[in-house]
C-alpha cells in the first residue's frame, strides 16, 4: 500500500528518513571492504612474470616487485583480484606442464612444483577462499592428454621444487 507523504512536512522528512537512508548507504559501503588486504601489485601482470620468476627456483623466487608466490594469495581477497591472480597462476602452470610433458626430468618439472608448494603455502592461512585455486592449479600442473599419470622424473622434479616453495614460496 502507497503512502502519500505530501502531508509530511519536510523538515521531519529531512531529520528521519534522510539519516536512517544514509546510515544504511555508509553500511553497506564499509561491507564490502572490511577485512580485505591488498593484493600485491605484481601478482596481477599476468602469467609471464611468474614463469620468469620461477627460473630461478628451486632458490628464493620473486615477481618483479619482490613480492614472492605465496605473498599473491591473501585473506579475504577481493574476488576481481582472486580471479587476476588465479588466471595468471594457472596459465603459469599450463605452460610449465607443457613443456614439462617433453621434458619431465627438466627445470620446467621443478618451477612447477615450486609454483604449486608456493601456492599451497600461500592458501594455507587464508581461510579456505582459495581452495577452488588449488584445485584448478593442481589440474593443470598434472595434466596429461592420456590422463596416465605423468612419469616418475617428472614426481621426482616436481617433489623437489615443491618442498623449495612450500619452504620459501
Amino acid at each position: 500500500m502507497a503512502r502519500d507523504l505530501s502531508g509530511v512536512p519536510t523538515i521531519v522528512y529531512m531529520r528521519l528518513v534522510l539519516p536512517v537512508t544514509l546510515a544504511a548507504a555508509l553500511l553497506l559501503a564499509a561491507c564490502g571492504r572490511s577485512g580485505e588486504e591488498d593484493t600485491p601489485v605484481g601478482c596481477l601482470q599476468g602469467a609471464e612474470p611468474f614463469v620468469a620468476a620461477l627460473s630461478d627456483a628451486p632458490g628464493l623466487v620473486q615477481l618483479d616487485d619482490g613480492t614472492g608466490i605465496s605473498e599473491c594469495l591473501v585473506d579475504n581477497q577481493p574476488a576481481a583480484d582472486l580471479n587476476t591472480v588465479g588466471q595468471a597462476m594457472v596459465g603459469a602452470a599450463t605452460e610449465l606442464n607443457a613443456a614439462a610433458q617433453g621434458v619431465p626430468e627438466g627445470t620446467e618439472s621443478l618451477q612447477l612444483g615450486y609454483l604449486m608448494g608456493a601456492a599451497n603455502r600461500g592458501a594455507s592461512d587464508t581461510s579456505g577462499i582459495h581452495a577452488d585455486l588449488l584445485r584448478r592449479l593442481n589440474s593443470a600442473a598434472n595434466f596429461t592428454e592420456s590422463g596416465m599419470p605423468l612419469p616418475a622424473a617428472f614426481e621426482r622434479q616436481y617433489g623437489r621444487g615443491y618442498a623449495a616453495g612450500r619452504r620459501d614460496g
